[in-house]
Order: structure tokens, then sequence, then C-alpha cells
């Protein structure tokens, strides 16, 4: 038997103990067993005790939980449930996969240029930004091209997902974190916007990245002399017409340098205006026009750009809770699996995962894997199985190192729990969801699985009793 059927072994043997540990808690623990400043936390935040489920266990998953209520009943755990995704994309592709984006041309390159086609095709990179996608331009540059007779084609069919509507999951189109999975997602659809002030010009230069192909931007905003409040408010901008962005209003100098990350307007066409805008940018020339299309069969790549690791990429994931790069990943899972990317054959490679990994019990209902969904739902239980089989994985350092860290980053920066350092949580937060999952080290020197979810109207005001909760684990005593 190789060492890595002896680490599976030990892994499943593991899992089941921590199970059989579980399964002695199988009924609610009463209010009262809570800590003190928990269910204090809990009534001055109007949580009724019935919102919200707890498990705190010893990560060596050897004896029974210290502290359990409701761990068994399903939640939606918003954001906490880019866990599932990211521990099993550990486990099943490898801290060190990486997304490979080809380039192909299908033509001679004769006094600089191609008479031809140039083709990316999408694979699923989650992390394509302006800086990435400048260099795989500048690649095509080194190949001797500086003019397309032809056109740029884009091929985005290695995933197959539905066209969203961005707004209609919280009325917020704009928002970077609602822009939608694609095989080939650039900058996360999004323009980015500096503004700096030129007091003497008495205008803020705005610079925008990527320049887009057919969409107007004004390079300058008149300065104000209003305080730097609602600056965004004050700028009165108008993105509702794809080809222009307008600002109505002003920008008060008080604001020094400031950025807005907004996700264009019309995504479907964000990613043919930014190719097209980029390589126009560098100095390239085209004949054609950037469109949408498939590789022609049998092209071979003239060369391939690859992204950062999985272990790399899972820091942004979790600490910084990226949604659409959480669904990018969930989607990679069937593309790997199955050739092609879809919602539907990634939830049944997680729920064959999760089944060949932990059995049938607290199976994840999955949505798009991001936790940006009121349909997901996962039990605390099963959160802290997870966990448990994690923290005894080799791809434990990998999931632990992307996990926010209290007090001092990512989404657990302006934690206010007094042990800052101490706790290394996935948080997760909709209107009506909001909890945390991950461990705490405590005083004792133990290392212990901890998760609270609230699921209620005022679930958002649970954050105080979280951080009283990690403050009592943290303080555990040899």
């Amino acid at each position: 038997m190789n060492f890595r059927h002896l680490a599976r072994l030990w892994l499943a043997l593991t899992i089941a103990f921590a199970a059989a540990a579980h399964a002695q808690t199988a009924s609610p623990v009463m209010p009262a067993q809570l800590p003190a400043e928990v269910s204090a936390a809990l009534a001055r935040a109007k949580l009724p005790i019935e919102a919200v489920t707890v498990l705190v266990t010893d990560a060596d998953g050897r004896t029974p939980p210290r502290l359990s209520h409701r761990a068994q009943v399903p939640v939606n755990p918003a954001s906490v449930m880019k866990l599932v995704t990211t521990y099993a994309a550990l486990d099943q592709l490898g801290p060190a996969f990486s997304w490979q984006t080809p380039v192909y041309i299908d033509g001679p390159v004769q006094n600089g240029t191609l008479n031809g086609n140039l083709y990316i095709r999408g694979q699923g990179d989650p992390k394509l930004v302006v800086e990435r996608v400048w260099l795989l331009l500048r690649r095509v540059q080194g190949l001797g091209i500086r003019s397309i007779a032809g056109d740029i084609v884009l091929d985005r069919s290695a995933f197959d997902v539905p066209e969203q509507d961005p707004g209609a999951f919280d009325g917020e189109p704009l928002r970077p974190y609602n822009a939608s999975p694609d095989a080939l997602l650039l900058n996360y659809k999004s323009v980015v916007m500096t503004f700096v002030p030129d007091r003497n010009a008495n205008v803020a230069q705005v610079q925008y990245e990527p320049p887009l192909a057919g969409v107007q931007m004004p390079a300058t905003v008149p300065l104000t002399l209003e305080a730097c409040g609602d600056w965004r408010g004050a700028l009165r901008a108008d993105f509702a017409d794809p080809s222009r962005i307008r600002f109505l209003g002003g920008y008060p100098a008080t604001c020094g340098e400031r950025v807005w990350p907004v996700a264009y307007v019309e995504p479907r066409s964000y990613a043919t205006r930014a190719v097209e805008g980029m390589w126009r940018d560098l100095g390239g020339a085209l004949r054609g026009v950037v469109r949408e299309g498939p590789v022609p069969a049998g092209l071979k790549p003239a060369f391939e750009v690859g992204s950062p690791l999985l272990g790399e990429v899972i820091r942004d994931i979790n600490k910084y809770s990226n949604n659409v790069m959480a669904q990018q990943l969930f989607l990679t899972l069937s593309l790997q699996a199955r050739g092609r990317g879809t919602l539907e054959n990634s939830r049944d490679v997680i729920r064959q995962w999760w089944s060949e990994r932990f059995g049938a019990a607290d199976m994840p209902v999955m949505d798009n894997g991001s936790g940006l969904s009121r349909s997901e739902r996962i039990s605390a239980q099963g959160l802290a199985r997870l966990l448990l089989a994690a923290w005894a994985s080799p791809v434990m350092p990998e999931l632990m190192s992307s996990l926010p860290i209290t007090g001092v980053d990512g989404t657990m920066r302006r934690s206010r729990a007094k042990s800052i350092g101490a706790a290394h949580l996935k948080t997760g937060t909709l209107r009506d969801s909001s909890g945390v999952a991950g461990y705490v080290h405590a005083a004792s020197g133990r290392r212990y699985v901890v998760v609270m979810i609230a699921n209620h109207p005022n679930a958002p005001a649970v954050r105080p009793a979280i951080d009283a909760l990690v403050d009592w684990v943290a303080r555990d005593q040899p």
C-alpha cells in the first residue's frame, strides 16, 4: 500500500471517528448551555436562540463537541459555503492546479501582420485581470504580430451557464460582486476608475482600466469644495448607456485620490470591448472585429497563459469572499471532471465527492458554490465534519491560510474579538443570514473547529455574539 493510500485510509478513519463523536450530541443543547456572554449578545441583537446554530469541537475529532446547539439543522450559510467549494477543489484538483488560457492563430505572420484570425479560448480562469490580459496581448505581439487582418475571436464555450440579470439578487447590478461566471472572465467584467485631483486645473483626472472599445469615457470631472462624504453620490454618475460613461456632478477636492470599481452595464459585450480596447491601447491594429466563436477543430495553441496556482486563488476567494471567483471555481470542478462546466454538473460533482468522503449524512444543498444564494443549505455539523477532515488532510495549510484572521485581514479585519490573530474564520453575510466557520487557537494550545450561523431578519447583528464565542473558545485553559 503506497503513501497516498495510507493517507486516505487514515483520513477516512479520522472522519469516521469524528462522525461518531458528533453522533453523541444528536439532541440540541438548551439555551442555558450557551456561554453567558454569547447569550447576552444574542439578546442585545434581538436574535432568538432558535435562529442560531452553533458547534464547537476539538479539531482532533476525538472528543464530543464542547458546545452544540441546533447543529444538525440545515441553514443558509451565505458565503461560509465557499468552504465547501474551496476544500472540494483543493481535494480534487490539488493546490498546484492552474487554469490555462490557450491562444491560437490560423494564418501566417508576414511583415508584422497576421493574415488570419487570433483566437483566445477561455477555460474558466478566475483571475484573468487587466494586468494578465495585458501580458497575454504582449505575448501575441511577441509572435511578431502588430496587425491582425482577420478577427479576434473569443471562445467562451467551456462553461454553459444561463444569462443572468446582475441586479436580480439584490438590486445592485453595478456591484462587481454580482458579476456572473464566464469561461472567459476578464477583470470581473468591471471598470476600475481612479480619480486624481488636479487643483491647478480645478479638475480631477479620471483613469479607466481597462479601456473599452466604443465607450466614451470622460478624462476629467470638475472639482468641488464639498466635504469628502458621499463622493460617489456627488459625482452623479450615469452608467445606463453602454456606449458612454457620464458624470453630471463633481468630485470633492478634499477626497484626494480614490478608486471606484463598477460592473459594466452590458456584461455580455464586456470581453469584446475590453480585448479590442486593450489591443489598440498597446498599439495593435485590427482590420476585422472582436467577436465570439469557437476555435476551429484541430488548431493547436501558439501559446498558453497560466493562472496563479489554486492555493493562491482560494486566498482571494476566502479572505475577501469573492463571489464570482468562487463560482468560476465551482464550474471548473465539472469542467475538469466532465469536459464542460455547468451548474448542475458541478452540483453533482460535489454530491459525489461528499458521498465518497463523508457518506450521505449532512449533504450540502449547492446552488452556485459561492453562497450568493437563497437556496444553498448546510448544517453546522456538516461544516464541522468538513473542517475536521480538512484539518487532517494534506491540504490543511492551503485551506487554513486562505481564511481571514480575526482582527488582522480580509473580512475579519474589523472584528472586535479580543483574541486578535487567534482565529481563522470564513465569514458569510446576506440580509437574513450571517455567520462564521473555521478554526480557533485556544490558550490551552488546542485548536477548535467553530461554527456559528444565524438565519433571521436581524442576522447581521449577530457579529458581537460571534466575537464573544470566539473569545470564549480562545480562553480555553490547559
